[in-house]
């Protein structure tokens, strides 16, 4: 998978630039930091790709760390004046405790063994620690058709795995996390033209509604 995102990494932001792309950022963000108690200390964004996320810790006052295994993303993320390192996410480059907060967004979809990186992201929190990932829940409409597009086109969904609320709960809670939570948000596919619509849904819906939901995202503590 690092393979292709060196190749893609010179175009992934531009996405962002999107009509579409600024819709899916900022609902995703706007889910991920209102699920969020952290609100300082020492971060890392967990698969960090051209640093999206990374930028956003670092202007809420994180003193944050990005990690991703591909190359070319790392060196876009540096270019924005980020701490970001290549490195294995089944083998974090951290001792014991490191970090008040780790979020990974859209990362898990494209590794092989779960439970190895939740075990390590569990060893480099600090006790009383919080993990967020976030990830695209195959069962949505939004992804059906994004699994469909990626059998004529490549792209990433092509390479990826998804995951329900309840999936990632359990993946949580079998590592030992606490206080496991969930919610989503995206409820049309990237063609629906009635963003205003959308947003409305997305806040209304975002617990409820989560299994529908085309991101989904789970938080836990560290306890003990």
């Amino acid at each position: 998978m690092a393979e292709y995102f060196d190749r893609i990494a010179g175009r992934y932001d531009s996405w962002y630039l999107t009509k579409t792309g600024r819709y899916v950022d900022r609902t995703e963000k706007r889910l991920v930091f209102s699920m969020l108690r952290t609100k300082s200390g020492r971060a890392l964004d967990l698969g960090c790709g051209t640093g999206n996320y990374t930028l956003e810790l670092k202007k809420r006052g994180f003193n944050v760390t990005g990690l991703d295994a591909s190359e070319e993303m790392i060196r876009v993320a540096r270019s924005k004046g980020l701490n970001c390192i290549r490195g294995d996410a089944y083998s974090l480059p951290f001792p014991d405790g490191s970090f008040d907060l780790v979020l990974s967004v859209t990362m898990f979809e494209f590794i092989h063994e779960p439970e190895r990186v939740v075990k390590e992201i569990h060893r480099v929190l600090r006790p009383g620690g919080e993990v967020l990932i976030g990830t695209m829940n195959g069962r949505s409409a939004w992804f059906l058709f994004k699994r469909l597009k990626s059998l004529f086109v490549e792209t990433a969904y092509r390479y990826a795995r998804f995951y329900t609320p309840a999936e990632l709960e359990e993946l949580l809670m079998h590592a030992g996390f606490q206080e496991v939570e969930s919610a989503g948000v995206i409820f049309f596919p990237s063609f629906w033209p009635f963003m205003g619509i959308a947003e409305k849904v997305d806040e209304k819906c975002s617990a409820r509604c989560k299994s529908l939901a085309a991101f989904v995202a789970v938080r836990g503590v560290k306890v003990g």
